[in-house]
């Protein structure tokens, strides 16, 4: 599952998305929905990722990527930001166990910088922890923007050239993904996002190129394993065509 990905765009996809990325978004307002503070619904969002974990392990998908903090979330209260890195810290401790009994690897992708030193030890420990598992990838996107990671990539890249490691001729597509955050990973099939909003809002701008987008009307911590499944159905009635014709999809089927 893990190598060198080729930034190319495919010309088929199966039936069911081997990477599933997720905005959980509407916990504030599920939270105000039952007279709760935000806090509340932050922790209730907690029991929806752990469902949607589940059902995505059962259901055989390969990479599942959750959005839980942009790097704009900055701008929202101070309480609200101090509260969601408790509980970031708190999930870590609480739940990265439970994922390595599963067999499921942790991979925590963004600006690690500016989080506590207490919080970035967990992350590294978390992800030592799990690094060989198999079964699934569990990748959470925290403090990331997708102009971030294009940005950190291209740096990277202008290093290499600077260096005289590599010409400006060099530079492909491909080179450009093997230095985004999870360029070894396969590019997302279907990105869900909940609470009815029907925007990327900065998440993998790179990755999301020819990805399938779903998007439900339920607020994130509803967002259960029944929500999960309609979407996975969802996916598995569309037809992609990569810039191709109907018919030329429908050749290709028959052939099969």
């Amino acid at each position: 599952m893990t190598g060198t990905v080729s930034a190319e765009i495919p010309v088929s996809a199966d039936s069911s998305p081997r990477h599933v990325a997720i905005i959980m978004d509407g916990n504030n307002r599920w939270a105000k929905q039952h007279r709760l503070t935000g806090v509340a619904g932050h922790k209730a969002g907690v029991d929806a990722v752990k469902a949607v974990v589940e059902t995505c392990g059962r259901e055989g998908v390969e990479v599942l990527t959750l959005f839980a903090f942009s790097s704009e979330n900055w701008r929202r209260p101070q309480d609200e930001v101090s509260a969601l890195m408790k509980l970031f810290l708190f999930a870590l401790e609480r739940e990265v166990r439970k994922l390595h009994r599963n067999n499921i690897r942790l991979r925590i992708i963004g600006d690690r910088t500016a989080f506590s030193s207490l919080l970035q030890q967990h992350m590294k420990e978390a992800e030592e922890l799990t690094q060989h598992n198999t079964r699934m990838t569990l990748v959470i996107a925290a403090n990331y923007g997708g102009h971030w990671d294009i940005a950190q990539a291209t740096r990277q890249v202008a290093t290499k050239v600077r260096a005289g490691q590599i010409e400006p001729s060099d530079i492909t597509d491909d080179l450009i993904q093997q230095h985004l955050s999870i360029g070894d990973l396969p590019m997302p099939d279907l990105m869900i996002r909940t609470a009815g909003e029907q925007r990327i809002s900065n998440f993998m701008l790179w990755h999301l190129a020819y990805t399938e987008l779903y998007f439900s009307p339920v607020y994130w911590p509803d967002f259960k394993a029944d929500e999960m499944r309609k979407a996975l159905e969802a996916y598995a009635g569309r037809q992609r065509r990569f810039g191709q014709t109907d018919d030329q999809i429908a050749a290709k089927a028959s052939q099969q």
